[in-house]
């Protein structure tokens, strides 16, 4: 029990001070900064290339997506998931133990044995790969979606309606991807850093009031004209859990015949049916999963 204790304070008091020191200096990797260049970049985009020219710049609940957008980015890493994941990792570690295992039994791949750039792209691909599957649960799993319908009770998108979403979803996405990750093991930071920023980017894209879908790069990466049918409201009953699940990459949809673009999305309604019940600020809408079965 000691042990948990000090992860508790350890996390805390670790990742506060990560945090005063993000603020008060600069450097590439900066998670602080970069979060508010990007989205600064992509707003800047919005407002010159305007997809839906009648939405308003600061469009319905731009405020709400803007708190969100830094509670959920720092503020719930330093509430809870820092100490949750650091808890998660000591209680998987510590069942292995009991079973004369290790870990490090199971990497199958050291990256740092592999060129960077080779190593980078596995990293990429393997991450989101096992975050679209996670995606799809969100969708499937009854449980699950219940905290998903925040990030869908979007009714305008924009930049910022990239990170509204629900506190309990990064949990389950880095519990899921903590064994993949693990089995290759040996990812540096400057490569955590380098798939964050771009997976950043192309999420706050893909939100974004843009109606870009980058050409034959389309069936790659994910993009606004794709993913805004990921929120549409009226799905065809092939699709009635939803489509379109990747996050960065589009090719997995396209590959599991998980795509739906049957034309240009620009005016469709969004959101999920009844969503007009949905609790239209924070605190219901975080305690909303609680009321549901």
């Amino acid at each position: 029990m000691d042990k948990y204790l000090d992860i508790f304070k350890d996390s805390y008091q670790g990742y506060f001070n990560y945090l005063i020191s993000e603020i008060t200096s600069f450097h590439w990797d900066n998670y602080f900064y970069g979060l508010i260049i990007v989205s600064l970049v992509v707003w800047g985009l919005e407002i010159a290339f305007p997809w839906r020219k009648n939405q308003k710049i600061f469009r319905k609940d731009f405020w709400l997506d803007v708190f969100y957008m830094f509670f959920n980015f720092f503020l719930l890493n330093l509430i809870v998931l820092i100490f949750l994941s650091n808890t998660a990792e000591m209680v998987f570690n510590d069942v292995l133990e009991l079973i004369g295992l290790h870990l490090s039994d199971f990497t199958l791949l050291d990256l740092n044995a592999l060129p960077f750039g080779i190593g980078l792209l596995i990293f990429f691909f393997v991450s989101d790969f096992v975050q679209w599957n996670t995606h799809r649960l969100l969708h499937r799993v009854p449980f699950l979606w219940n905290f998903h319908k925040l990030h869908h009770s979007v009714k305008e998108m924009g930049f910022a309606a990239h990170l509204r979403y629900h506190w309990m979803e990064p949990i389950v996405y880095k519990s899921i991807l903590y064994i993949p990750l693990a089995i290759i093991g040996g990812f540096q930071v400057e490569q955590v850093a380098i798939v964050h920023f771009f997976a950043l980017t192309v999420g706050h894209l893909n939100h974004a009031n843009l109606g870009w879908d980058y050409g034959v790069l389309k069936y790659l990466f994910n993009n606004p004209k794709m993913h805004i049918w990921h929120h549409a409201k009226e799905l065809p009953a092939k699709s009635k859990y939803g489509a379109n699940y990747g996050l960065t990459l589009s090719c997995w949809d396209y590959l599991f015949n998980t795509d739906h673009v049957p034309h240009n999305g620009r005016d469709i309604e969004l959101g999920f049916e009844e969503d007009e019940k949905y609790p239209k600020d924070f605190l219901r809408q975080e305690g909303y999963p609680l009321t549901k079965e």
